[in-house]
């Protein structure tokens, strides 16, 4: 079977309400065949929220989950898609910020659920605590506004949405908006972040579209046992020899793909075209 014959001309439900289907919704109709679909009544926040007065239902993965089910479950459709954002450190870079974008696919007719992903560098998440109007306006200018939305808010993580304003997108908003916060702040100062809600950040905009682009690579994986889509990588075998004294490193020798259907397994070896590594990179030359 081929991977489009399971999703083509069925109906997808967006489970967004931050108009994430400007850019799924192409995506999926080009590739799958699908008519996708956003409940008029859908509410995200629910499920957490960026500002943090709504702490996030479980992981990334599984508040992902429960977005597309509560789309199923009020549309009454079999397939959804839905997608979960994270912001943080870099791993290994320190001081750079990045971006997690997952976009999630449940599929209650064939039981089916697969996950593409993105993880970027791309992203203007950042924060500051200013005591004027002009200082916010500086910080305005490091982070893309207004293309980028802002949000104002006190320093204390806020109770409710009305210690917060959020979507601030002209220069006249973010004004009254610092200007009245400073008036009540008990400290004078108040806490700038960028709004990362995706109709406000068009950089996040953009990870969420290869989030979806790395699904489709996913869904068009096929099992070679039995055709079933998503057939993808489940882990990695370090141990690539150095090319000096031919002890295995930490770098991938192999990834594992396996089937979520019938489990079968297959190696593939030097997944990134390289059969050796530099001794820069060994623990045992360069300890």
């Amino acid at each position: 079977m081929k991977s489009g014959s399971w999703f083509v001309d069925r109906t997808v439900v967006i489970a967004t309400m931050h108009k994430k289907e400007q850019v799924i919704s192409p995506i999926l109709a080009r590739e799958l065949g699908v008519k996708a679909i956003v409940p008029s009544d859908f509410d995200s926040d629910k499920f957490g929220t960026f500002t943090r007065e709504i702490k996030r239902l479980g992981t990334q993965i599984e508040a992902a989950k429960f977005k597309a089910e509560q789309a199923l479950n009020i549309t009454g459709e079999t397939l959804a898609i839905a997608s979960e954002g994270t912001f943080g450190p870099h791993p290994f870079v320190p001081y750079l910020s990045c971006n997690r974008e997952i976009v999630l696919l449940l599929d209650k007719k064939h039981d089916i659920e697969i996950i593409g992903e993105e993880f970027s560098p791309e992203t203007n998440h950042s924060h500051q605590l200013v005591k004027s109007v002009g200082e916010a306006f500086e910080f305005a200018q490091k982070v893309g506004f207004p293309e980028h939305g802002l949000v104002v808010m006190f320093e204390e993580i806020p109770k409710d949405s009305s210690e917060v304003i959020k979507g601030i997108t002209t220069e006249e908003k973010l004004e009254e908006a610092v200007s009245l916060f400073l008036k009540k702040s008990p400290n004078g100062k108040v806490h700038l972040e960028t709004d990362m809600r995706a109709l406000y950040n068009p950089t996040r905009m953009q990870n969420i579209a290869k989030a979806t682009l790395n699904l489709v690579q996913k869904i068009n994986s096929l099992c070679p046992n039995c055709d079933f889509p998503g057939f993808s990588i489940t882990d990695r075998k370090p141990g690539l020899p150095c090319t000096l004294c031919n002890m295995p490193t930490g770098l991938t020798l192999a990834t594992i793909y396996q089937c979520q259907k019938c489990g079968f397994q297959k190696e593939v070896l030097f997944p990134d075209g390289i059969k050796q590594v530099d001794p820069s990179q060994c623990m045992y030359c360069n300890p």
